[in-house]
């Protein structure tokens, strides 16, 4: 699970007073646990020991170097989506033969920068994709090692937002195609066909979507096998959900238990893309409550952390668990409330009609589970800059991302001439 628990009646991050963290550096803040990032790595690598496999960490969770580097020292490698995402990888200090280069919309520059780096592969989602990075390949003198992405169209049972692996999403190849396009793409010049890939989902509570996605996938390694296309790495993507409330996912070792059966005599190497299951539960944000106010209809409880902050709730219309930071706080009378922020927008909420001990003006709240794609989602929405990202070590406070300030929102606009 997590290293955030009540001890003396508030709540710590390992050694940490919460309520100290949030003296040092103000509130809102992102706060994450060392220990909670490192045991759920090793839980993911460990369930598959006895398979050769590659973790590639999905850097789109949360991307801060601090964490990047701390996942390459674990052993990890990672799944990117952007140039950016690359250029950050890379100065994290990612080994690039264990980088991975996913998304739709892979533009020439990315393409050509990951080829200089010599990343790992390239997970190809079209026709049109797979003769762009030939083409780009062919221009620098490379060849560029490719997986392609297969839409094996299994409902993952997921929100429709993260659902990645149907015949109406955008992601992949349709299985049914995949053997044409496999054929085109290993006859060009500068093309290396290496794997076969297939993500179909994020935030999935069962195996069952993993084991039919693959058993369509290891029929088309099969196929391709005889057709002289050999295959050298199995990508199963990522997916795995998290507790935010009462789910009950599956553990990593429960994945491994269902599909290692179906993957242990291919000799090939397992690659996997884990994101939110690495990074979910180590991270929270605190905030800070501001006033409450009674509506002819609800009762808000607004505090100092906003949508741009953690978008999960208005986007996805997500929920996090909401804790006091003081534990005596949690025992009061309970209340109907919408915690909301000071955003300008009525989508911004961290939480609709939840049922939640009364809280006063200046008391800290912690919204639970929000280490996975929330800081990486934030926004300058407002003029509001951008919150710090805090690494607790044991009884050690590490500030990874120091808070913007107002010089930081302006700092790359000019005032023309014209207007002086």
């Amino acid at each position: 699970m997590h290293n955030f628990e009540y001890r003396q009646g508030e709540l710590y991050c390992e050694q940490v007073p919460v309520s100290r963290i949030a003296k040092e550096v103000g509130t809102p803040c992102y706060i994450y646990s060392h220990a909670t990032l490192i045991r759920h790595f090793h839980a993911y690598d460990g369930a598959f020991k006895n398979i050769p496999h590659i973790v590639a960490f999905a850097m789109k969770a949360n991307s801060n170097l601090a964490i990047l580097r701390l996942m390459a020292k674990e052993g990890s490698g990672v799944d990117i989506v952007s140039g950016g995402e690359l250029f950050r990888a890379l100065k994290a200090g990612v080994p690039p033969a264990k980088i991975v280069f996913a998304g739709v919309g892979k533009d020439p520059g990315e393409i050509a920068e990951a080829l200089k780096a010599d990343i790992l592969m390239f997970n190809v989602e079209s026709s049109a994709e797979i003769r762009a990075i030939n083409e780009v390949a062919a221009s620098i003198g490379k060849k560029a090692r490719i997986a392609l992405r297969i839409n094996p169209d299994v409902d993952p049972k997921t929100h429709p937002y993260i659902s990645t692996g149907m015949k109406k999403s955008k992601f992949g190849i349709a299985a049914d195609r995949a053997l044409e396009e496999y054929k085109m793409a290993a006859s060009l010049s500068h093309i290396e066909v290496v794997g076969v890939h297939a993500h179909i989902g994020s935030q999935l509570t069962e195996v069952t979507p993993f084991v039919d996605s693959l058993k369509k996938v290891v029929g088309l390694i099969g196929t391709l096998k005889a057709q002289g296309i050999n295959i050298r790495y199995l990508n199963i993507g990522g997916g795995l959900g998290i507790t935010y409330s009462e789910e009950k996912p599956p553990l990593p070792q429960d994945l491994a238990d269902a599909i290692s059966p179906i993957i242990s005599d291919l000799g090939l190497t397992l690659v996997m893309e884990p994101g939110r299951v690495i990074v979910g539960n180590a991270g929270i944000l605190v905030t800070k409550a501001l006033y409450l106010k009674e509506g002819e209809a609800k009762s808000f409880v607004i505090v100092d952390a906003a949508m741009n902050d953690l978008i999960r709730p208005s986007l996805y219309g997500a929920y996090h668990e909401i804790k006091p930071v003081n534990e005596e706080a949690g025992h009061r009378a309970k209340q109907q409330v919408d915690i909301v922020g000071p955003v300008c927008e009525s989508g911004d909420f961290l939480a609709k009609d939840r049922l939640l001990a009364s809280v006063k003006p200046g008391e800290l709240l912690a919204v639970m589970s929000a280490g996975a794609y929330g800081f990486v989602m934030a926004s300058n929405y407002n003029s509001r800059p951008r919150v710090p990202e805090v690494l607790v070590k044991g009884g050690e406070i590490h500030v990874i991302r120091e808070r913007e300030t107002y010089e930081d929102l302006v700092k790359r606009e000019t005032i023309p001439a014209f207007l002086q």
